[in-house]
């Protein structure tokens, strides 16, 4: 076996496959298309779903890839074992109902061992597999010829994560020799298979041959497919013969990078060599997800980002690196993997400006955090603490992403330890829930055998027409095929041609009826792509029934149409305007494209201003005043590529592709309707423009008669507000506000000093009130409709008078009840805090609080339990001393 490079481990990969007629297909990106189920692609097949599942038969059946991946379920692992990664890049490749076992295990023995591949020695390589697949068994034995003894039967090679395909597999294991071997040789994990060092699983073949249905019973796969996954960070490991993945070429230029950044050097010690890779891994991870459209922010995805980057900032503090660096280490993880994922490449600068941003608003946010632990341990020394509480070390971990370590040496410094075992506990917690979050990610639709098996000529008419005359083909009723849809039923309709337009894009399905003359016999609910891409009808049958190989027409509801059509040029207007004010950073991330409205979701790291929506909403306007061709034509997709078309997220795209051309400033690749021109859009009125998730902004916008129509609510809003305020201008409405609002602050100085007016006087009374238990002094007093802040200023009243040891006073105001508690040092000294005095008052009226030693606020939600809560005030004093 020969040293090989990463970039050449991948090429021979695809090349292997490729000379196996695989179509090679581009990684998808990161952040998976109409999959909520998951936060990142987070394998090879996580982008396959949909061949898998049989909802999408492929053109080619053999398909091959490299496809980048992420998983961040386990990111304390990272730096700590030799081969865990937050992103890793998976080679695989597929069969979608073609070959099967024998052809795969053969190809993949071939690639591993083969003089012009791999050329690994066959002696080194060992085989697992599913007892119960015998078949396996016999193809390595009698087809490839591995000795017996290479050969291991583990319980655990089932692939099953769920409903949908599953199935056997086979795992390739690599013996990198006796340098490797860290347990002795009656070590139970000492063989292929066990957790050691010397035998390195490097290859997962999967069968696909059960649907796991919703009852968990396990039913033959009307079409069989192959999933195989080969770790390329493993691969280096194996062929350059490195100690772990982090001495490659895919992670060491950017360890000896970090490394002209700090004085230590890269295996000084396990400790350093943990934050050399811990930086390396991470900011890898954030640059490839940043460049697929992902941005830092306190949820989902971004929050996962924020968390990298904020642990590699840190872990470059543990190697005395004070100024920022993270944007420094971009150019270096271009240099290795940019030449394959040019994405890195076109938006490598736009990378950095992120993280230049994420690491300046993290050095503000650490000075919060150790102001924060400084408070902390303040308090916790006032009351004699010397540990602090693990939950408050993994909220400032979790919340401000401090390291233990850095908690634990603050806390040394001022003579206290924290409580380890309920930080683990409070670790372990959050870990559970995202696991349960997590547990049925993987999931795929059950292969529908119906389905699988229609496959015919078919023709969509409805760009140029919304009516057309076409036979009945096939009819599908609980996943069956059969002859006839009987009247008052739903089944799935399949046309020889047809002028509905099927969901996709973001563009919702036509509705309308299927005609017997002229008579509606059915309505037609939903359309969508068949897995051989026809167009299936979910149809519902009236008096009649529909009937196989008979001709009926077909026809779309013109007028939502019309409408449809105009919210889909406005949409793409709408993407325009808002690269233009925004950046090209704001790429489509989704869309919902209706006759009643239509919504478009794109990235963008903060809230637009209302001046930049008035700039994308005059922006379209403009356009559509201006009354723009839209041009449609079929090209070849180098040529739309060439002249600046843009291809959409997440959709795909033949060699001959569909462009929409408005004025050459707009220009998409697009299978949607569109009007003719722009003029005929009317007008363009956005409604709100709201954040969905991690660097995720929504617009949502009318269009047509429905803009005008809210223009005229407005206006009629206006004109209520008018007659109300007696308004005989709308050009007078902010002077009558301004009027208003100073008559209310007027009113309300009045009622201030009213009611401290008659606080001052009520004070009189309850500071008389003065009551003793075991020689403490309180005042425990209720008052009617008085706010907190109304309480804290009666509270500043008492410490001036000095008149008892403990203040207790509530209030009800509205639906809720007020507390608070006030202790002087004597009291304090004896042993009495006000937190502690404060928790049981507050249960009784029904809600809780807390608060240092001499102060402490409760709210709670049954104010009728005040006087009793009163009445217990002595009682609870006499419990704490």
């Amino acid at each position: 076996m020969q040293a090989l490079s990463s970039k050449e481990i991948r090429q021979k990969f695809l090349d292997f496959w490729e000379s196996k007629n695989h179509e090679i297909i581009p990684s998808a990106s990161l952040i998976p298309i109409n999959d909520p189920s998951l936060l990142w692609i987070n394998s090879g097949v996580a982008a396959l779903k949909k061949y898998l599942d049989g909802s999408e038969i492929p053109d080619n059946p053999k398909i091959a890839n490299a496809q980048k991946c992420i998983r961040t379920n386990d990111i304390e692992n990272v730096g700590v074992t030799a081969r865990h990664h937050t992103l890793f890049e998976m080679l695989g490749n597929w069969s979608i109902g073609d070959y099967f076992k024998e052809e795969v295990i053969t190809w993949a023995w071939e690639l591993l061992t083969g003089e012009n591949w791999f050329a690994m020695e066959p002696s080194r390589l060992y085989v697992t597999y599913y007892p119960e697949d015998e078949t396996t068994r016999d193809i390595w034995l009698n087809k490839v010829g591995l000795a017996s003894d290479h050969l291991i039967p583990v319980e655990d090679n089932f692939w099953d994560i769920g409903e949908g395909p599953c199935g056997p597999d086979t795992e390739i294991f690599y013996d990198r020799g006796e340098k490797y071997q860290n347990l002795s040789d009656d070590d139970p994990e000492m063989y292929p298979g066990g957790e050691n060092e010397r035998y390195l699983e490097i290859w997962n073949l999967v069968f696909s041959q059960f649907n796991h249905m919703p009852d968990h019973t396990y039913q033959p796969l009307p079409s069989k497919n192959v999933d195989t996954g080969m770790g390329l960070e493993r691969m280096a490991s194996v062929m350059q013969d490195t100690p772990t993945n982090f001495e490659t070429d895919l992670f060491k230029p950017i360890i000896d990078k970090i490394a002209q950044l700090t004085s230590y050097n890269y295996g000084e010690s396990d400790k350093i060599d943990t934050s050399f890779k811990v930086i390396a891994d991470h900011i890898r991870a954030v640059t490839f997800a940043i460049s697929d459209g992902a941005l830092p922010s306190n949820e989902g995805r971004g929050y996962i980002l924020r968390r990298l980057i904020r642990r590699s900032i840190m872990h470059g503090r543990k190697l005395g690196i004070k100024n920022s660096f993270v944007a420094d280490l971009v150019p270096v993880i271009v240099s290795i993997m940019g030449e394959f994922y040019q994405e890195l490449q076109t938006n490598a600068d736009f990378v950095q400006k992120v993280l230049i941003k994420e690491e300046q608003r993290f050095h503000e946010t650490i000075g919060e955090g150790e102001a924060h632990l400084e408070t902390v341990i303040e308090g916790l020394k006032s009351e004699g603490v010397k540990v602090i509480p693990g939950q408050q070390a993994f909220q400032l971990y979790d919340t401000f992403g401090f390291p233990l370590e850095l908690t634990q040496e603050m806390a040394a410094e001022a003579s206290m330890e924290v409580d380890l075992q309920a930080f683990d506990e409070a670790m372990a917690k959050q870990k559970e829930q995202a696991r349960s979050a997590r547990s049925n990610e993987g999931s795929m639709s059950v292969q529908s055998a119906a389905l699988q098996e229609i496959d015919y000529d078919f023709d969509f008419v409805g760009y140029d027409q919304l009516s057309t005359n076409a036979t009945l083909k096939y009819l599908v009723a609980g996943d069956q095929k059969v002859k006839q849809l009987p009247s008052h039923s739903e089944g799935y309709a399949f046309f020889n041609r047809s002028p509905f337009y099927a969901e996709m894009g973001g563009q919702i399905a036509d509705d309308g009826g299927i005609f017997d003359g002229e008579t509606m016999i059915a309505e037609v609910l939903d359309v969508q792509k068949s897995p051989h891409g026809q167009f299936m009808h979910k149809v519902r049958t009236f008096d009649l029934p529909l009937n196989v190989d008979q001709s009926y027409t077909l026809s779309v509801d013109r007028a939502n149409r019309l409408k449809t059509n105009k919210n889909h040029t406005a949409t793409h207007l709408l993407h325009r305007g808002l690269k233009n004010v925004l950046g090209s950073h704001a790429n489509q991330a989704g869309s919902y494209v209706g006759p009643d409205r239509l919504r478009f979701d794109f990235s963008h790291f903060a809230k637009m201003s209302q001046e930049e929506l008035k700039q994308v909403e005059t922006y379209v306007n403009y356009m559509i005043e201006n009354a723009e061709a839209v041009n449609i034509n079929e090209m070849p997709i180098d040529e739309a590529k060439a002249m600046g078309a843009m291809a959409l997220f997440g959709e795909k795209y033949g060699d001959v592709v569909r462009v929409v051309n408005v004025a050459n400033e707009s220009i998409e690749l697009c299978g949607g309707t569109h009007v003719s021109n722009t003029n005929e859009i009317g007008t363009f009125k956005i409604l709100s423009e709201t954040g969905i998730g991690a660097g995720i902004r929504r617009i949502e916008a009318l269009t047509g008669q429905a803009a005008i129509a809210d223009y005229q609510a407005k206006e009629n809003l206006l004109h209520e507000a008018q007659e109300k305020l007696k308004v005989a201008q709308s050009s007078q409405f902010l002077h009558k506000i301004d009027q208003l609002q100073a008559e209310l602050k007027d009113q309300q100085a009045q009622i201030d000093a009213l009611s401290a007016k008659l606080m001052k006087e009520a004070s009189n009374e309850i500071f008389e009130q003065v009551k003793e238990v075991k020689g403490v002094r309180y005042i425990a007093a209720s008052l009617n409709n008085q706010s907190m802040d109304a309480l804290r200023s009666l509270g500043d009243q008492w410490k001036t008078k000095e008149i008892s040891n403990i203040f207790v006073v509530a209030s009800h105001e509205g639906e809720s009840a007020k507390l608070l508690v006030l202790v002087d040092k004597e009291a304090n000294d004896m042993g009495i805090k006000a937190g502690d005095l404060i928790k049981p008052l507050a249960k009784v009226i029904g809600g809780g609080g807390g608060g240092r030693p001499d102060m402490a606020q409760a709210g709670g939600k049954n104010p009728q339990a005040i006087q009793e809560m009163i009445g217990l005030v002595a009682s609870e004093i006499e419990k704490l001393l």
